[in-house]
């Protein structure tokens, strides 16, 4: 049957469009080293923002501190900075425990217990748990990762924890352990945390023992990674969830895309929009510092700075990963340019 004439020309216009269009060369190792060595440069002497001091440990950690990592796919590390001082991972850590719930439950689980909602709050709002019927609308924000430790199948407080750090560390490829001090600062100061712990098991959003919760979901915070483990633990997410070193599978390849799709709504608190405007790549921060962003089946990109802007999330880090991203041409929606 002949095609209606505009359908031709349609087509032949796409084709048109298509062959004019800019073909991106592959992206070279030297790239890769390139583009980091330029974002460490360019943003290492930044005096934005401020360590996070209502932990009062954070506040101790030298807010010089700087690293910045690209975790290729296959494995490949490419680095500047620091690589090797070890920080708590905090709220970066959100993410990966909801994938467990989702490699035990399934996806369906974590969307109807928790939720995948942003909520448009900061991550430690109390108002969220009023302005929701659900209560808890999303793992990436302390009142949903709260509720996400709480929802990992276990027979005890001990169980409950050696899975949530074994999941941990399947991401990094290798055994973590608590910072101690940083946990026993964050649980004796956790009054807003257990809070919301109080209020989810109030409102049957909570399923476990709240004190529990709250302490597993603490110890949890206060994990100590390094710049490296965190691109790792990215790149496992951009290798369809295999750690691309160990080889270990750690999440279904069908449930990645829904984890990313929640890191690209929330990663950022409440200001996530302007994160995506900016970069066009899921990402998660957490106020120990730390930032990884994910390039879907390509790499990760991962940065360690202390000094926050107001949201909660390291001001040199998200200014490079922005850089990386923009100088690679990886968003998700095109290339953007920094202003």
């Amino acid at each position: 049957m002949t095609q209606p004439i505009w359908r031709s020309f349609t087509t032949l216009c796409c084709l048109i469009l298509l062959c004019a269009a800019p073909v991106r060369a592959a992206i070279t190792e030297a790239d890769y080293q390139r583009v980091v060595d330029e974002a460490y440069s360019k943003y290492k002497d930044l005096k934005e923002g401020a360590n996070a001091d209502y932990i009062p440990i954070l506040a101790t950690v030298p807010s010089e501190m700087f690293g910045v990592v690209i975790v290729t796919r296959e494995g490949k590390v490419y680095s500047a900075g620091e690589m090797d001082y070890e920080f708590s991972i905090q709220s970066v850590s959100k993410p990966f425990t909801a994938s467990l719930i989702m490699a035990e439950q399934g996806a369906k689980t974590l969307r109807e217990k928790i939720g995948v909602e942003p909520t448009g709050l900061p991550f430690n709002s109390k108002m969220a748990l009023e302005l929701y019927p659900e209560r808890s609308v999303n793992p990436l924000v302390n009142a949903g990762a709260i509720a996400a430790v709480s929802l990992v199948q276990a027979s005890s407080e001990e169980d409950r924890w050696n899975k949530v750090l074994g999941n941990i560390e399947a991401y990094a490829g290798r055994d973590l352990k608590v910072l101690e001090e940083v946990y026993k600062s964050e649980y004796e100061t956790s009054w807003s945390n257990r809070g919301i712990a109080n209020l989810l098991y109030n409102y049957e959003r909570l399923y476990s023992d709240p004190e529990e919760a709250l302490r597993v979901y603490t110890r949890q915070c206060s994990i100590g990674i390094n710049t490296r483990d965190l691109g790792m633990m990215g790149a496992t997410l951009a290798n369809e969830g295999v750690n691309p070193v160990t080889g270990k599978r750690v999440l279904d390849k069908e449930d990645v895309p829904e984890l990313l799709a929640i890191m690209a709504t929330a990663g950022f608190y409440d200001e996530s929009g302007e994160w995506m405007y900016r970069a066009g790549l899921p990402a998660k921060t957490g106020v120990g510092g730390g930032i990884v962003a994910v390039v879907p089946g390509k790499f990760a990109i991962a940065t360690f700075s202390p000094p926050l802007n107001e949201a909660g999330n390291s001001v040199r880090g998200l200014r490079a990963i922005g850089y990386i991203a923009a100088e690679l041409g990886v968003g998700l929606y095109g290339p953007n340019k920094e202003e």
